[in-house]
């Protein structure tokens, strides 16, 4: 599972979020619903993080910003924009297409049974 993120300060003079100061950084860590610890690591003021779910459910992931220094000069607004990819968005498909030597229409077949399996996925879950 890829996830990106990105932090903004609040800045009190034009009373705005600003893009965070490259001294930030962020503490992601991620558990499985087991509460187990799949991914703890110390990245910047944005980055991109990934991990592999071996237990399907429920996880957690929390992210902590390494200054409460920073933040308190920030005035204590910190924003943190999350993009979390999962399914059939986690894919690599001109990968897939160039390993596997597929054409554009088998490459595109692929890519719509993917699509199936997680409408598939979601409807069980919801039922």
């Amino acid at each position: 599972v890829p996830g990106n993120y990105r932090t903004q300060l609040w800045d009190k003079q034009s009373e705005a979020f600003l893009p965070s100061t490259p001294g930030l950084g962020m503490h992601v860590e991620v558990k499985d619903p087991d509460g187990k610890v799949v991914l703890s690591r110390q990245y910047g003021s944005e980055g991109r993080f990934t991990f592999t779910s071996h237990t399907p459910g429920e996880h957690q992931i929390c992210l902590h910003s390494n200054s409460t220094r920073m933040a308190l000069f920030a005035g204590g607004k910190l924003r943190v924009h999350l993009d979390i990819q999962v399914g059939e968005h986690t894919n690599n498909y001109p990968e897939i297409a160039a390993k596997d030597k597929l054409t554009e229409l088998q490459l595109r077949a692929r890519q719509l049974l993917d699509q199936v399996e997680q409408i598939q996925k979601e409807q069980n879950y919801q039922r």
